[in-house]
């Protein structure tokens, strides 16, 4: 009942948020869309305390993998509709009637992605959040946003496609072999009966089609523009949690193909499309003046950090799946930290947004501190994710791959600190005033930086079982 009610609950919601008349708008969206987090949330946190069974015949499941994806999810989620609140004092898109149902929409869809076990109906979710996010994308309802919810409806249109045939090739792959159809639990059991040249092209589409989704170069053109003009908190779900969705999409085929014994052809196709990322947003963060943009290339870098630990292997699979969430947790954090500096200056470019340590010391100083995080400095988590990556690159034969990725990661860290550095620390135009801070929109990211900088000093035990849980489905190991 609990997993039904993960997806189903925000449907309802937003269906009763949509329905409440324009004369009533405001605050009971507002506390619809708290509520509908926070239930949420309650009810993820029961999953770690008492696991549910199986529902619709083993359709819908938790495993560790798809419990920390839910998780960071639901997190995420709470913290932005807290957000939401002094963001809604200030901007009233359309009364908020489609923009608190799309954000509800979205939590459904990527809950329903989160929880399936069949893996057709992860494609449904995953086409899902794509139309939940559409109209969030065209909240400033001008020219380039019109253009960047084309762009990312056509771009990601193309990649769903890709992943659909994938989902027809791996059933077709399952033809002959004993098992439920497209149930992730019988893939694994019985992969060795997979076909084998059906599966490795079901695995290329699926790999290609989530990825793009996911925004791993060359698949990511759509992010810059997509993450540039949609509403900060907007961009920061889709770079903390539809990514990391996406992500659990190229998880579950490589669950599979590693079970039937393709490593040798899936390992080098994931590490390749995992350092050409690297690559492309190495190039690109250098010389970039936008900090909105920055971070979406940050988030190209992140996602092929991820692909590069699951064609690692052994401790590299760990690597990952602790990087999916330190990385959806910081990158939340930095864009709410960009909203709060968008919504007092009305621009995210660098130019117009110097000495903001003077101007917004809370941001200011979250700001630089976010800098730190994402770039995997100590002592936050990602700096114990993005170690354990390149241990698992030197432990796996790889030496030159590890030197390949510290070089690209040093390039990035320069890249990334002159931009936030010269906002954080330049100088203010002369009729440069303070700004008061909204108590709501600090809520969120301090306590994302709290979550990224505990995850580098101390990962509770219960967290430390269900990642090293995940690492072993993938076929990894502890370190």
């Amino acid at each position: 009942m609990r997993l039904l009610a993960l997806w189903i609950l925000p449907i309802l919601t937003g269906a009763v948020a949509f329905a409440i008349p324009t004369s009533r708008l405001g605050r009971r969206r507002i506390g619809l869309l708290i509520a509908a987090a926070g239930v949420h949330l309650g009810l993820v946190a029961s999953l770690w305390i008492t696991p549910a069974a199986p529902t619709l015949g083993g359709w819908l499941a938790v495993d560790a993998l798809g419990l920390v994806v839910l998780t960071l999810t639901s997190v995420l989620f709470f913290l932005t509709a807290l957000y939401v609140v002094g963001y809604l004092e200030r901007e009233e898109p359309r009364g908020g009637r489609v923009f608190v149902t799309s954000l509800l929409g979205f939590l459904a869809a990527t809950s329903l992605v989160a929880l399936s076990q069949h893996l057709a109906l992860l494609w449904v979710g995953m086409e899902a959040t794509t139309l939940a996010v559409a109209p969030l994308i065209y909240h400033q309802h001008d020219r380039r946003s019109l253009e960047a919810v084309w762009k990312y409806l056509l771009i990601s249109s193309v990649g769903i496609a890709l992943a659909l045939l994938g989902t027809f090739f791996l059933s077709t792959a399952q033809t002959d072999a004993p098992g439920r159809a497209l149930i992730l639990p019988d893939l694994v059991l019985h992969a060795r009966a997979l076909h084998p040249a059906w599966l490795r092209t079901s695995f290329l589409f699926l790999l290609v089609g989530y990825g793009t989704k996911m925004g791993l170069a060359p698949m990511h053109t759509w992010k810059p523009d997509t993450y540039g003009e949609a509403p900060s908190l907007v961009s920061g779900l889709m770079a903390g949690a539809l990514t990391s969705c996406a992500f659990l999409g190229i998880a579950r085929i490589t669950q599979v193909t590693m079970a039937a014994g393709l490593g040798p052809f899936v390992q080098p196709v994931l590490i390749g499309f995992g350092l050409l990322s690297l690559l492309v947003a190495a190039t690109f963060i250098i010389g970039q003046g936008d900090l909105k943009r920055l971070l979406a290339y940050s988030s190209v870098e992140h996602m092929g950090l991820l692909v590069l630990g699951l064609g690692f292997g052994g401790i590299g699979a760990y690597g990952t799946v602790l990087h999916v969430l330190n990385n959806g947790l910081s990158k939340g954090w930095m864009f709410l930290v960009a909203g709060n500096i968008v919504m007092a200056t009305g621009s995210s470019a660098a130019a117009d947004n110097q000495g903001l340590i003077r101007r917004m010391p809370v941001s200011g100083a979250l700001l630089v501190l976010g800098l730190f995080a994402v770039t995997g400095s100590p002592p936050f988590g990602l700096f114990l994710s993005e170690f354990t990556l390149l241990r698992a690159a030197i432990g796996t034969g790889h030496p030159w791959i590890a030197a390949t990725m510290l070089l690209l990661l040093a390039v990035i860290f320069i890249g990334m600190a002159k931009l936030i550095l010269e906002m954080a620390l330049g100088v203010p135009a002369a009729e440069s005033k303070p700004v008061h801070e909204n108590r709501w929109q600090l809520i969120g990211p301090i306590v994302l930086a709290a979550l990224v900088l505990m995850l580098g000093l101390y990962i509770p035990a219960s967290l430390q079982d269900i990642l090293v849980r995940a690492a072993a489905s993938l076929g990894g190991t502890a370190p």
